[in-house]
């Protein structure tokens, strides 16, 4: 029998609990042996599960200031990158922007997430223009070099994997590479332990819409929390951010903001909600697919991954802009015209973690016997 090969996993930073980071907990489970590579690491902040893993950082970890906001590290991260080196036979880097440009002994598989926001996408990045914040100025000051890192380290995969269509065509358009698509699985397991979340539990009426998210500008959370003002249903929202204390500061009696929700409290707050708001543009975004899986639709805004992970009829709704009036709207709509949880959760099946393991384990294999990089084709 031919050896396995050594598998090492990058993420650019592990200080937060986003879809990008759960992702990262399943790549560990389909390769349990595997180390994490990362810039920055806060195991109080982020998923649980890596406490089990050997996870190796850079020396910018040190600095307790990057561990709190890895923002405030962006002008020292390419530094940090060029500082590790990982000795595998197969790098599976998934990567928004950092971990693709790690170097290694073996070969590389980029698990791209998004083409760097904060070089490509800016004025959605920051929610506005760079010239209104001190971080958006040092952007624009570092694009050029900064620029000019990323597409070499882009250079350097030995094949390129998205997680949606809408990525696939970024990556094209900012790399010239053509890149396969392989959908993230669903990030909350139904079957397991529930846990009642009191600030929502012991307010009745139980019914609800969810939101759950990072509260960063391109979100859209404000705009939901806008949509929510009057409506007799209540938004619960679910995430943490740089914004959350103006949030705090600005809503209504029908909302509730949640932060450090674990798997139980999710499962609870997805089997009692109504509906899952989704009014980010995102590149992919896993909470459909997690409300799916939970029998509940989603109101999504027409746009990026989500034309990927929602079916309008079978799992959800679309608006087609992130404006507190179409949000309302289909707030309305879904109550008007409810969908088949059955069919909901037939269209979740379709993003499983079995599915996404066996593809990933597949691309692994044929990277480390192939002379050459994989065509652009589906995984």
């Amino acid at each position: 029998m031919p050896r396995r090969p050594r598998v090492a996993i990058a993420h650019d930073y592990l200080t937060q609990r986003g879809g990008a980071e759960r992702v990262v907990v399943s790549m560990l489970r389909a390769f349990p042996e595997a180390t994490v590579h990362t810039l920055i690491y806060n195991p109080d902040t982020t998923f649980p599960e890596f406490r089990d893993a050997t996870v190796v950082t850079s020396p910018i970890n040190r600095v307790g200031a990057f561990r709190r906001d890895h923002r405030a590290a962006l002008s020292v991260m390419p530094w940090a990158v060029s500082q590790m080196h990982i000795d595998a036979d197969v790098v599976i880097a998934s990567s928004s922007g950092w971990a693709h440009g790690m170097s290694t002994s073996g070969r590389k598989l980029v698990y791209c997430h998004a083409p760097a926001r904060w070089l490509y996408q800016r004025d959605r990045y920051l929610g506005g223009s760079p010239a209104r914040s001190a971080q958006g100025l040092a952007l624009f000051a570092m694009q050029g070099w900064l620029t000019r890192w990323d597409r070499r380290a882009a250079g350097t995969a030995d094949t390129y994997v998205v997680n949606s269509r809408d990525v696939q065509r970024r990556v094209a358009e900012t790399y010239g590479i053509g890149a396969h698509v392989l959908h993230p699985p669903v990030g909350v397991d139904p079957s397991g332990e529930r846990r009642p979340v009191p600030q929502v539990a012991d307010r009745q009426p139980l019914r609800y819409h969810l939101l759950v998210s990072r509260l960063l500008p391109y979100k859209n959370v404000d705009r939901a929390v806008e949509a929510f003002r009057g409506l007799p249903d209540r938004l619960v929202i679910v995430g943490s951010g740089p914004l959350e204390e103006g949030l705090r500061t600005s809503l209504p009696d029908n909302v509730v903001l949640l932060t450090r929700m674990g798997d139980p409290e999710m499962r609870w707050l997805y089997d009692n909600a109504t509906a899952l708001v989704a009014p980010s543009y995102e590149d992919f975004g896993l909470t459909p697919i997690e409300a799916a899986a939970f029998g509940k639709p989603t109101l999504a805004l027409k746009a990026g991954g989500y034309l990927d992970t929602v079916e309008e009829g079978v799992n959800g709704l679309f608006f087609t802009e992130p404006t507190a009036e179409a949000i309302r709207a289909a707030v309305v709509a879904c109550g008007d015209h409810p969908i088949d949880p059955a069919a909901i959760r037939q269209h979740g099946e379709n993003f499983s973690e079995h599915r996404f393991h066996e593809r990933l384990r597949d691309a692994v294999d044929r990277l480390q016997g192939s002379p050459a990089p994989l065509p652009p084709t589906s995984v």
